[in-house]
This record gives C-alpha cells, sequence and structure tokens, in this order.
C-alpha cells in the first residue's frame, strides 16, 4: 500500500468532503480515503499496482477538486 497526501483549495464544506471520499473510494485500487475539511487536505491509500499518484489527482480534478 501506498499513500498520497494532496491539498484541494476548493474542499470547504462536508458536502465536498462526502464526494471526495465517495468518488474517489470507488476507483480501483483505492483503499481508503480521508479529507480534513480544516487544513484542505486529501489523504489517499492505494495500491500502485491498480493506480497511481496522477490518476488520483486527474480523478480529484474531474469530479472539481483540483490538488497539488
Amino acid at each position: 500500500m501506498t499513500t498520497l497526501d494532496l491539498v484541494a483549495d476548493d474542499i470547504s464544506c462536508g458536502h465536498c468532503k462526502a464526494s471526495i471520499e465517495s468518488d474517489l473510494g470507488q476507483r480501483p485500487g483505492v483503499h481508503g480515503v480521508v479529507v480534513d475539511i480544516d487544513t484542505k487536505s486529501v489523504h489517499v491509500t492505494y495500491d500502485e499496482d491498480q493506480t497511481s499518484a496522477e490518476a488520483i489527482k486527474e480523478t480529484l480534478a474531474e469530479i472539481g477538486y483540483p490538488a497539488a
């Protein structure tokens, strides 16, 4: 398992948190997603044999939360 910590400046509320955790959590290879609204951070645990950090960033951008 690999972990990835990102910051998505557009995170502002519980709806944002729920959307990210749900949508990103359904991506093949993603095993866990935790969003912290206060720090605008997204912590992702994933299997690097099934997905990549770049693919996770692309998914976040597609659902409206571009991340650095």
